[in-house]
Formats: structure tokens, C-alpha cells, sequence
């Protein structure tokens, strides 16, 4: 983003702007797909590799020299447009593989997006003598790539089930289902914490350091380590949920990484660094390993020719609910001493958690009557 802003002589106010217009896009992507039921109605493979290629092409075109920032917003935006098209397509791909199994494959398929997310850090890293404009080439070429490899080596899922019709009613109908909005609400809770701590992954390394004058912490690599290891504890995640249950899962991450919220002013504290960095390794597990298991209810809980449109429209939903948290933290470290704004990062998984203990409440397991009892 910076090379961006020096390259074309843009504002430095220009980078929340560049930032905002990919999560801008991806929210009216998932929107507009949704709506028009675009996963059930055509091919999962199709669509992906159709966005892939499209979004690569906007992403390729902010090389071009000629560019202002209106038209670079402009394909930043179109860019998030299309990753709408790849990330809850990608699940729906798996959801139509697996009936039985369904966590452990979303479990890989978050994990996957886990490393992703850490990647740039690490690009930066390793590629600081490399022109900016390489990176995205770099990326463009693989997102191009990885289209073609869904057409050619994944066929449509054999519990993939068409929808018929446009089904314009989709987007309310799916909330009516209990177990369903259980689900989402929980997604709901774990996103508002989610992008808004990666995010602030390096801020919260810089703050510790400058706090206890460690100049030695190396922010990129920590940081891709942090948020990477994530792609691990989806993956773990995903097995453990087989023997103990989704929800269970789920439910345990969630909590804990509430607990890493409401205690990270006191790590700030600490005066052992191991201490500190071993605490953020754990955060950064819990924080997303609850992803693919709340991904995996909601798909479980979604009528068969809808499922594709449900998790879109969960992650449209989700997304547009990081906006606020970002933003907030932003805003909040500006007024209030860094260590102690983490703390409201726990809202989010304090009503998740409560919705679903009180959903459990509300229909619990139905005892078992002695044979003698009148």
C-alpha cells in the first residue's frame, strides 16, 4: 500500500481508503450473490474460476501507470467484487464433497485461508528489494492458476443439489431456521474479534515493544508467524470436532479467545517476552480455529439447494461487521492507552457466546424417566 501511495503520489490518507474498497467490494459481491442464488443456480467450479480470473484481471490493473486514485479504488473494489466468488464458493465446493466429515474439510479449506492472510506479511519480509509492482503479478498469476486447477480437478460435489429458480427470498427465508441462526449469530461474534486482531498483529508487537524498549523484534515474520499458525489450529480444530462435536468446538474456541481478549491488558504487563509472544501464538489459534466449525454448522443447517447462498450471505454478513471493529479499534487508539483497547474485541464473542448457551438452555437434552416413576 505504500509503495502504492509513493508511486502515485497519493494522500497518505489514501491507505484506509485502499483498504476499505476490497472489503467494500467483497461485502456487495456476497451481497449480489446471494440474492441472486448465483452459487446454486451454476457451477461452484465455473463461478470460481470465472471470479478467479476476473478478480486477477483488476488486481493486474493497478499496475498500469495511467492510474488516479479514483480508478485505482475502482479496481480494488471490483477486486473484493470478485473474491465473493471464491472464498464462499470454495465452501459450498466443499459442503457438496462432504456430507459426513464436513469440519475436518472446511477445517483445511479456512486453514488455507489462514496462511493466505499471513502471507503478505512474510512476502514483506523476504521481497523487500523486489519492485511492488512483481507482487502483484505474483498474485494475480496464482489466483489466475489456482481457477484453472478448481475446473479441471474439481468436478461438481456428488451432494451438490441445483437450485431450480431465482430465489430472490433466500436471503430472509434461511434466518427463519433456529438451529441455523444459532450458527450465524455465533460466525457473527468470532468475525467482530477476527480481521479486526489480525489487523492490529503488528501494532500489538510494535506497542509491546516500544513498552519494554525491545528493538529487536522482527514485526513481519512475527506476524506472519502469529496469524499463520492459525491455519494449523483450523486444521486440528477440524479433526478434534469429529470425536467431540462441532458445536462443542466451537464453542470452546470462542470462549477462549474471549479469555485472550479480557486478559491482554495484563500481557502487555508482562516483562518476559517469551511470556508475551508464546500468549499471542495462542490467540492467534483460537481466534479462528471456531471459523471452519461455525462455517460447518451453518452449511449443516441450510436446506441442500440453498447452502451455497447461506454461507454467502453469513459471510457478507460477517465481513461487513469487521468494517465496524477495525474501524473502532482505529479510532479508539487514538483516545485510550493501546494495551487496554483490545478489551472490546470481547463483545463480539461474549453475545456469540450467550446466544448460543441460551439456545442450548432453551432446548435441552430430555431426561431419561426411571421404568418405576409415575
Amino acid at each position: 500500500m505504500s509503495d502504492l501511495i509513493a508511486n502515485f503520489n497519493l494522500n497518505s490518507r489514501a491507505l484506509g481508503h485502499l483498504t476499505s474498497a476490497v472489503q467494500f467490494g467483497f461485502i456487495l459481491g456476497t451481497l449480489t450473490f446471494a440474492i441472486f442464488t448465483i452459487a446454486d443456480r451454476f457451477s461452484p467450479s465455473i463461478v470460481f474460476l470465472t471470479c478467479a480470473l476476473l478478480g486477477s484481471i483488476s488486481n493486474l490493473g493497478v499496475i498500469w501507470e495511467g492510474n488516479s486514485l479514483t480508478s485505482i479504488l475502482s479496481l480494488r473494489f471490483i477486486t473484493g467484487f470478485f473474491l465473493a466468488g471464491i472464498y464462499p464458493i470454495g465452501m459450498k465446493i466443499a459442503a457438496d464433497h462432504f456430507e459426513k466429515g464436513l469440519g475436518k474439510s472446511l477445517g483445511f479449506l479456512v486453514g488455507a485461508l489462514v496462511v493466505g492472510t499471513a502471507f503478505p506479511h512474510l512476502a514483506k519480509e523476504i521481497t523487500g528489494s523486489f519492485p511492488w509492482s512483481y507482487v502483484l503479478i505474483l498474485t494475480s498469476s496464482l489466483a489466475a492458476f489456482g481457477g484453472l486447477l478448481m475446473l479441471i480437478l474439481v468436478p461438481n460435489g456428488p451432494y451438490r443439489v441445483p437450485a431450480k429458480a431465482l430465489n430472490l427470498s433466500a436471503f430472509f427465508s434461511v434466518f427463519r431456521n433456529r438451529k441455523f441462526r444459532s450458527a450465524a449469530f455465533g460466525y457473527f461474534g468470532h468475525m467482530w474479534e477476527l480481521y479486526a486482531w489480525w489487523a492490529f498483529v503488528p501494532v500489538i508487537l510494535q506497542t509491546y515493544g516500544l513498552k519494554h524498549n525491545y528493538t529487536g523484534l522482527n514485526i513481519p515474520l512475527l506476524s506472519f508467524l502469529i496469524i499463520g499458525i492459525g491455519g494449523l489450529a483450523c486444521i486440528v480444530g477440524g479433526y478434534i470436532s469429529q470425536m467431540l462435536g462441532t458445536k462443542r468446538i466451537a464453542f470452546m474456541a470462542l470462549f477462549l479467545s474471549c479469555i485472550c481478549c479480557l486478559v491482554s491488558p495484563w500481557m502487555f504487563a508482562t516483562t518476559s517476552q517469551s511470556i508475551f509472544i508464546g500468549f499471542l501464538f495462542l490467540w492467534g489459534m483460537v481466534v479462528i480455529m471456531d471459523s471452519p466449525l461455525f462455517s460447518t454448522l451453518v452449511a449443516q443447517n441450510a436446506s441442500a439447494e440453498i447452502k451455497g447462498t447461506a454461507l454467502t450471505i453469513v459471510n457478507c454478513i460477517g465481513f461487513s461487521i469487521t468494517i465496524i471493529s477495525i474501524q473502532l479499534l482505529n479510532i479508539l487508539q487514538k483516545f485510550i492507552d493501546p494495551r487496554y483497547i483490545y478489551l472490546m474485541l470481547a463483545l463480539g464473542p461474549i453475545l456469540a457466546l450467550l446466544t448460543l448457551f441460551e439456545k442450548q438452555k432453551q432446548h435441552p437434552t430430555k431426561p431419561k424417566l426411571h421404568k418405576n416413576a409415575v
